[in-house]
């Protein structure tokens, strides 16, 4: 829950702090008018939203009745739906991360966004990796009826 609210945090500052900052004439964002932009804010808002939903799953957990029935259906199900919410937010947060080198070099130096790019591609993919075989034993346990 802690990494949940440290990406909804994130995500909610980088909303207002863009790259390149703001033409003082117009008040728009200096770079509105490139592709690379228009990615990192359509990342940086699916971050947000699903960050915000899997504080929202995860705080749910902590506030059930933890009665016999929510150790069977409803927890499990909470917890899958939280793992993919958190790794559904992790994923546009390095999207956004990358794409601001996107919006920042992309006149200059070329080669350093994509280096960006790729190093930021390894941590959501060993955060796959780490969480996929735990999300897809709870949901064998919850779905499938030969356990019970």
């Amino acid at each position: 829950m802690v990494t949940t609210t440290l990406i909804v945090t994130v995500a909610f500052a980088v909303a207002f702090t863009v790259p390149g900052g703001y033409n003082q004439e117009t008040g728009f964002p200096i770079f509105h008018h490139e592709t690379s932009f228009l990615v990192f804010v359509i990342a940086d808002a699916i971050s947000l939203f699903s960050s915000s939903t899997s504080l929202l799953v995860f705080l749910s957990i902590l506030t059930s009745r933890y009665g016999q029935r929510d150790f069977l259906y409803s927890l499990p199900r909470k917890l899958m739906l939280g793992l993919l919410t958190l790794f559904i937010s992790v994923v546009p947060m390095m999207v956004t991360f990358a794409a601001g080198f996107f919006v920042l070099y992309n006149n200059g130096l070329k080669w350093v966004p994509i280096v960006i790019s790729i190093l930021a591609a390894i941590p959501v993919m060993l955060f796959a990796l780490l969480q996929l075989p735990v999300w897809s034993d709870m949901f064998r346990s919850t779905f499938d009826s030969s356990v019970y």
